[in-house]
């Protein structure tokens, strides 16, 4: 398997631009924001001033708790989003997966998608995100075994799973590593009420 050179942590700054930005969006103080996604007012404030590198797990509450996206976290909204460009870097997470933007978050589809690696033997499991999410993971070296509804299902090169993501669900490589597309829908609001 080929290896990825590695690159550093999310950018704080992008975080924490993105994130002053949306809690001022939404008018809360740094008190309500920790009511809404769990996370401590403390951390919240630590990441909003770039002198706190958050995990995976860390941005998932966040973006749960302001019902957005993860790309709403991550990406840097200041590039230029080019079709045919790879201008999105993959993203190491310290202790955890890496992640690269593949498109980010359209609201006109209510999707977002990402390209995910995984090292050998690696394992990763999520906390169930927002209401309504669903992921479908589609192997592009594997195989990769997916946790839904409770159980590990194995993909192959190729395989594709759909699942609720709005329940606990993991990740694992075996020991060549392993990566894939993952897809994240996002439930629509309805339009008539």
């Amino acid at each position: 398997m080929p290896t990825q050179p590695a690159s550093p942590p999310v950018s704080e700054d992008k975080i924490s631009q993105n994130l002053k930005q949306i809690r001022a969006e939404a008018g809360f103080s740094l008190s309500r924001a920790a009511e809404v996604t769990g996370v401590s007012k403390a951390m919240l404030g630590q990441i909003e001033r770039g002198e706190s590198s958050p995990t995976i797990a860390t941005l998932w509450k966040i973006a749960k708790g302001f019902h957005l996206p993860l790309t709403a976290l991550i990406e840097d909204s200041s590039q230029p989003k080019v079709l045919g460009e790879s201008v999105f870097r993959t993203v190491q997470f310290p202790g955890s997966i890496a992640v690269k933007i593949v498109f980010p978050f359209d609201p006109n589809l209510g999707a977002e998608t990402f390209h995910v690696r995984l090292r050998p033997d690696q394992c990763h499991q999520s906390q169930a995100h927002d209401a309504g999410v669903t992921e479908e993971v589609f192997v592009l070296e594997g195989p990769v075994e997916v946790l839904s509804d409770g159980a590990w299902v194995r993909l192959d090169v190729g395989e594709g799973l759909r699942f609720a993501a709005d329940q606990p669900h993991g990740y694992r490589a075996g020991p060549d590593g392993a990566a894939f597309l993952n897809m994240h829908h996002y439930r629509r609001p309805d339009p008539t009420g």
